[in-house]
């Protein structure tokens, strides 16, 4: 009886010695993988360390380099880098100076660096701040890279002052353009005999041309009385004939700088356009006016409100009679045109002479000649 029950319990203690195996080598087999991936975190993650190599003094505790503490001034600070970058700057470096005592010029040069960099990061209230931060807080070890590097590489100049200098540089470029295109069409139409006559018959009712010819002790050489007509024309094609389209006179309010301030109230403008238009041809059912059907021509077209503008009064009055606001009516009119162009372009002799290289010698024909 009592070998049964020392068996037994033999028998119970092997039982248990397995079980206790079994289940450390379940726990071992579970846990393993993540204690490996930690050992290996824990060999690439750095340390928490309040001073990192590469930023702000490195290694080194930047107010130590200056030899301040964390409550110095601003002035204090200033004080101290003078005092050290007088000592350590290369050009007064001096072999064999006792205050450089076991300094050469390459360490001293590398501890000027390091006095500069001391003091680039301590005089300014926002980077000495973050730098203050990252003493305090070494385990956001990412966090300091980003407020470094985005603090470093930030425009030194003020965005705003960028766009808004830009933007002036290229509304002065676009006024003196138009300016440019205004005068090209106004020297144009000083030698277009239609205009011409016209602007000399205006200065003659006017009597400014008969006040070019006097005589006596004010007379004045050929030449001279003939530049004096051409200013006299050329004024008088500046106020009477309305140039439309890309060579019309240049306005203030057109250029971009006008543009971008006066947006506010042009969006206004045509919020309230807009809902008049919704509530008079929409809601009210009323007939257009001319001014709208000009709109919806226009917008028919697929024109800017320049490049319509360009077209003469008759072309204008066409439109009009033709019904072209009606979107039918324009499709109609539009297959018109391109027909009557077809035609034109048929009849053409430089057409005709065109379509015929193109048939007999045109790109398809081209070859090269062997050597």
């Amino acid at each position: 009886m009592l070998f049964q029950s020392q068996h037994s319990n033999v028998w119970w203690g092997d039982r248990l010695s397995a079980d206790m195996a079994a289940s450390m080598e379940l726990v071992r087999s579970k846990i393993g993988p993540q204690l490996i991936i930690l050992f290996f975190l824990g060999l690439f993650i750095p340390s928490a360390t309040a001073l990192i190599e590469g930023l702000y003094c490195g290694t080194d505790i930047c107010y130590d380099v200056l030899g301040v503490s964390r409550e110095s001034t601003k002035l204090e600070i200033a004080r101290a880098y003078r005092q050290l970058a007088r000592k350590y700057h290369p050009d007064r470096y001096r072999a064999g100076d006792p205050g450089l005592a076991g300094e050469t010029a390459e360490s001293a040069h590398q501890k000027f660096l390091l006095i500069a960099t001391a003091y680039e990061t301590l005089k300014d209230e926002e980077s000495r701040k973050d730098y203050d931060y990252m003493l305090d807080h070494p385990e956001e070890y990412y966090s300091h890279y980003y407020h470094y590097y985005s603090r470093r590489l930030a425009p030194k100049v003020d965005v705003r002052i960028v766009i808004l200098v830009t933007v002036c540089a290229i509304s002065l470029f676009q006024y003196y353009s138009w300016w440019s295109s205004y005068t090209e069409a106004i020297n144009y139409l000083t030698t277009v005999p239609k205009y011409r006559i016209q602007a000399a018959e205006l200065a003659r009712q006017q009597g400014l041309l008969n006040k070019t010819k006097e005589k006596g002790k004010n007379r004045r050489s050929k030449e001279e009385i003939r530049e004096e007509e051409e200013e006299i024309i050329r004024d008088i094609i500046k106020t009477k004939i309305d140039i439309k389209g890309g060579y019309q006179k240049p306005s203030i309010s057109d250029i971009l700088l006008c543009k971008i301030v006066l947006a506010p109230y042009f969006l206004c403008m045509y919020v309230m356009w807009y809902c008049r238009w919704i509530y008079l041809f929409t809601i009210k059912g009323e007939e257009y006016g001319e001014e709208e059907k000009l709109y919806l021509i226009c917008k028919n077209m697929k024109m800017s409100q320049a490049q319509f503008d360009s077209h003469e009064d008759h072309q204008v009055q066409t439109f009009l009679e033709r019904q072209l606001w009606i979107k039918e009516n324009y499709e109609v009119y539009k297959q018109e045109q391109e027909e009557e162009m077809k035609m034109k372009m048929a009849l053409d002799p430089r057409w005709k002479r065109y379509r015929r290289w193109m048939k007999n010698d045109g790109p398809g024909r081209l070859t090269f000649i062997d050597d």
